[in-house]
């Protein structure tokens, strides 16, 4: 039997993302796997791991807000933003207050320019950023837009500060860790990140790599129509279901498919298409003129 489906691991620190698939791998071979938004060794949480035809949705995986748990320490900067890397003094942290950190905050929220950490995955030139920063070469790296929905203070025990971030795909906590350290006037690194949720997938949930096991793994093994729970849903007859797999649109009425033909033109067009087993057979384009669903990506049979 082919697996197909979605795991919701709970990384631990040390571990790469990378790490972690290649403990999957071996066991689902040969099917394929894929994570949704990697994690550094120091971080831990949510880690959304596909497997099987599912890797075919990790581009969608990946659009689901992301909920961190961040903790800083002010006072110091080093040139990877974090205590992995070479940690220097900053300035006196014995002047901020809470009223003074909060009052920032909405300089860090909403569609900000961020600049990404020199030791980041970003290409530069065709390279890595963090294989040119290994090498001792500094990168002048071009800020991104990037949306942060909320950052809330949960714990203030001056120099550390526990941050929780709500925030879209491509956000680095570090770099918010350090321009606001900057924006204190004495540097902030972080020391500790806990990925509390991705889209509908919560740590609380998550599960350890080690319960991950041959036996363990249709047990596990999460339908791949969650990767898609935000997007409409068109449950489509036996004779669609054979038409979407022959690649041929389908029709919508405005009587029993009002749900997804009312969209209107900005709108996410984008449909998942469930069989009649409940099962996600792929995903449709919404063609609003035509009144018809054209199959972008399906799942072999």
């Amino acid at each position: 039997m082919t697996l197909c489906g979605v795991l919701n691991v709970d990384k631990p620190a040390g571990l790469t993302s990378r790490d972690v698939v290649n403990q999957i791998v071996r066991i689902v071979r040969p099917a394929k796997v894929g994570h949704a938004g990697t994690l550094d060794p120091l971080a831990t949480g949510v880690l959304v791991v596909c497997v099987g035809h599912a890797t075919r949705l990790v581009s969608l995986a990946q659009e689901g807000r992301k909920r961190y748990l961040g903790r800083f320490l002010l006072g110091q900067t080093s040139d990877t933003d974090d205590n992995t890397g070479n940690v220097v003094e900053g300035g006196d942290w014995k002047h901020v207050t809470l009223d003074h950190i909060a009052s920032l905050l909405t300089e860090f929220t909403g569609c900000v320019d961020q600049v990404p950490p020199q030791f980041s995955a970003i290409h530069v030139q065709g390279q890595r950023a963090y294989d040119l920063a290994r090498r001792g070469e500094t990168v002048d790296l071009a800020s991104r837009p990037v949306e942060i929905f909320s950052i809330r203070i949960t714990q203030f025990s001056p120099p550390e500060l526990e941050l929780e971030i709500e925030c879209g795909s491509g956000t680095y906590v570090r770099s918010i860790g350090r321009d606001l350290g900057s924006r204190l006037g004495c540097g902030a690194i972080m020391t500790q990140l806990k990925r509390l949720g991705v889209g509908p997938f919560d740590v609380a949930d998550a599960i350890s790599p080690d319960r991950i096991t041959p036996a363990t793994i249709n047990d596990v093994l999460q339908p791949a129509l969650k990767i898609v729970s935000h997007l409409r849903q068109r449950n489509l007859s036996t004779e669609e279901v054979i038409a979407v797999r022959r690649g041929q649109s389908i029709a919508v009425s405005r009587s029993t498919d009002a749900h997804i033909d009312c969209i209107n033109e900005p709108d996410d067009h984008r449909i998942a298409l469930v069989g009649p087993q409940g099962s996600l057979l792929g995903i449709g384009e919404l063609d609003t003129i035509a009144h018809r669903l054209h199959p972008r990506i399906v799942f072999p049979d």
